[in-house]
């Protein structure tokens, strides 16, 4: 059964754009991450208190960007949503 991510809520994270990057602070650890594309886009699908899984992700990512082929960008997306979920901004639901 493949893992399904989700953001704790809407409010914990606030973000700010600074040309190709875009500032992070989490407010429950008073951390801030530098990140850049395609991570705002993954938490973005996320925003609407969804629990998805990367291929979930991916889809509703290539609504909107060409991601290439998805056994490719799939991984890709498991590998952002883990790396996510280790910085405490998003967890496994």
């Amino acid at each position: 059964m493949p893992r399904r991510y989700c953001q704790d809520s809407p409010d914990a994270i606030a973000s700010c754009v600074l040309e190709d990057m875009v500032l992070l602070y989490h407010r429950p650890s008073g951390q801030t991450h530098m990140v850049i594309s395609p991570v705002p886009e993954i938490l973005a699908t996320l925003e609407e208190g969804a629990a998805l899984t990367a291929g979930e992700v991916h889809v509703e990512l290539t609504r909107l960007y060409d991601l290439g082929p998805a056994e490719e960008a799939v991984p890709q997306v498991e590998a952002h949503l883990a790396e996510l979920t280790t910085l405490g901004l998003v967890r496994i639901a």
